[in-house]
């Protein structure tokens, strides 16, 4: 049953937050500085993910397959590849080094 509640308090809790963003004035909307911080907080929190997800294993650092599947797509993305390329090319390296490893 706890789980129900925690559902029901996250959902209400999301629709807050929604109701809570449609209420501010057009005015703080249109600020260079709010405009700015929409644009960058999403791909700022999405790098962190990454960065979490890839350099870590339960409480430890780990450099393993994810780091040069990472770095694949970090040189992909300065050739300026496509996306689908630069997400091929992470999972390929990734693959082969899992694969070449054990």
């Amino acid at each position: 049953m706890s789980t129900w509640i925690a559902i029901a308090l996250t959902a209400a809790g999301c629709y807050l937050v929604k109701l809570l963003g449609l209420s501010v004035p057009a005015g703080v909307l249109e600020r260079p500085a709010v405009k700015r911080l929409a644009a960058l907080l999403p791909v700022a929190l999405l790098a962190a993910l990454i960065a979490q997800q890839t350099f870590s294993t339960g409480h430890t650092l780990a450099l393993d397959a994810r780091t040069l599947g990472l770095a694949a797509a970090a040189l992909a993305l300065l050739l300026r590849a496509p996306f689908l390329v630069v997400v091929a090319s992470a999972v390929a390296v990734t693959a082969l080094v899992r694969a070449v490893g054990g």
